[in-house]
């Protein structure tokens, strides 16, 4: 009923947007012309016919609010699309205004769009009061059930409410006499299957979750047989926390459903947001900073001969290599092939000037000029240099992870005072722990966050030297 209502509406805001950007365009009130009409018409059989191949009245339940809207929107600009080739075959958009067909395909799209999230916002507030919930019942083992119950607690909006849990360790190890009287929190814990599929049974309980390792197959086999005369909706999250780090996607491949173990959780278009204000922030950065970028260009000439700049090869998103530019600090030196050795606290490389600059972190400012170039973010986890990844990507876990994102000039890493130099293998596993943290978090809400940290207080630290 509710996707027959949506999709009526969304056919009568094709009409009201075509009706008021005719009154935009012609205010003396001119008839719309017979080729505006058969538009008209096009689009909203368009609409009626396309939008639910979009998946646009699927149920969005505890699905990405960005997903929803790009659905949405790529479907309406394929519904014009398609219009628009369809009048031009028939020869009927000749005595089409072309203003009138931008007004009303931007304010259909604008109603469209702002209608689906105002729904969407509405039912996320009615789920955090205890409104239009579905009930779930969660299979597994107790480590890995906790964790499913902590993020429904965290998610209300999703509007997912736990019931009961059923124990696959207890049931067997049969180390509970009472099973029907254990609980997790105030969730009661069942052991036996029968009385477990009853219990969902009477209570009319809405979808199970099978929250098992992927070896389990003969568990999910009991439970999709046990089920398999009800209305339940069978779920299967499979719990391959010990496989990867990320966040683990299913993926269509060729007509298969893959699971993707490392790739980046973050969607190319949650990351629009993130490229805008790179490049935008990096070339006010780089107008802004000039005439510092002079001064400090003078003082580095006068302190020691050699280039202004300083280059050395990083890895990038995804391991691509390029080019790392900094002020240089340093005296002109040559190391041993593929040995880097780090700056210490006394050290008779670093000029007066370099350490000045090392020191506030000035020598980073060079790394806009990556930043406009698309090499780097200006907040992500801090590019070492390639001998360092060889070394260190062997000792900590997850070290290789940080470069499935763009690298950046500041990180949630180094606001929390894990910058400079690092000897200890100790110190970087908790410097990569707080990347892959950003990783798991990341919101440009964060990014921002991070900025502002950084203007205030980061730039100057005992660990920069």
């Amino acid at each position: 009923m509710f996707k027959n209502v949506a999709r009526c509406l969304d056919a009568i805001f094709v009409i009201a947007g075509a009706l008021i950007a005719h009154w935009m365009r012609f205010p003396n009130g001119q008839e719309l012309a017979d080729n505006e009409r058969l538009l008209i018409a096009f689009n909203c059989v368009l609409v009626l016919l396309l939008f639910p191949g979009f998946g646009v009245y699927q149920t969005w339940r505890g699905k990405s609010l960005s997903d929803m809207l790009g659905r949405v929107t790529t479907a309406w600009l394929v519904v014009v699309a398609t219009g628009l080739v369809m009048s031009f075959t028939l020869h009927r958009m000749d005595a089409v205004s072309r203003l009138w067909f931008g007004y009303s395909t931007l304010i259909s799209g604008v109603l469209i769009v702002s209608t689906k999230l105002a729904a969407h916002l509405a039912l996320r507030s009615a789920r955090r009061r205890g409104l239009n919930f579905r009930t779930v019942a969660i299979v597994g083992a107790p480590g890995f059930s906790r964790m499913l119950l902590a993020h429904l607690e965290r998610e209300p909006q999703a509007g997912f409410k736990p019931v009961c849990l059923f124990d696959t360790h207890a049931e067997l190890s049969e180390t509970f006499d009472e099973p029907q009287e254990a609980r997790v929190g105030r969730f009661p814990v069942l052991t036996d299957i029968e009385a477990f599929a009853a219990k969902v049974r009477e209570e009319h309980i809405n979808e199970v979750w099978l929250a098992l390792p992927l070896s389990e197959e003969h568990t999910i086999y009991r439970f999709k047989r046990a089920f398999q005369h009800d209305f339940v909706n069978l779920r299967f999250i499979p719990d391959v926390r010990s496989l990867s780090l990320f966040n683990h996607a299913i993926v269509d491949v060729i007509g298969l459903s893959t699971i993707s173990l490392n790739a980046t959780p973050i969607s190319p278009v949650q990351m629009w947001p993130k490229l805008i204000f790179d490049r935008l922030f990096a070339l006010v950065a780089l107008v802004a900073l000039s005439p510092v970028f002079a001064a400090l260009a003078v003082a580095i000439k006068l302190s020691s001969p050699g280039p202004v700049f300083f280059t050395q090869e990083r890895k990038g998103i995804d391991g691509q290599p390029f080019r790392i530019y900094k002020f240089r600090s340093m005296t002109v030196h040559r190391e041993e092939h593929g040995k880097v050795t780090p700056a210490a606290r006394v050290d008779a490389r670093v000029t007066k000037v370099g350490a000045f600059i090392r020191r506030t972190s000035l020598d980073e400012l060079p790394q806009f000029f990556n930043v406009l170039l698309g090499q780097m973010s200006v907040v992500g986890p801090r590019p070492h240099a390639v001998e360092h990844d060889d070394l260190y990507k062997d000792l900590v876990y997850g070290y290789m992870y940080r470069y499935r994102i763009k690298p950046g000039i500041t990180g949630w890493a180094q606001v929390n005072g894990y910058r400079g130099t690092t000897t200890k293998v100790e110190k970087m596993e908790t410097r990569v722990k707080f990347d892959l943290f950003y990783i798991h978090n990341w919101s440009f809400c964060f990014d921002m966050r991070i900025v502002l940290i950084t203007i205030f207080k980061g730039f100057v630290g005992r660990n920069a030297y």
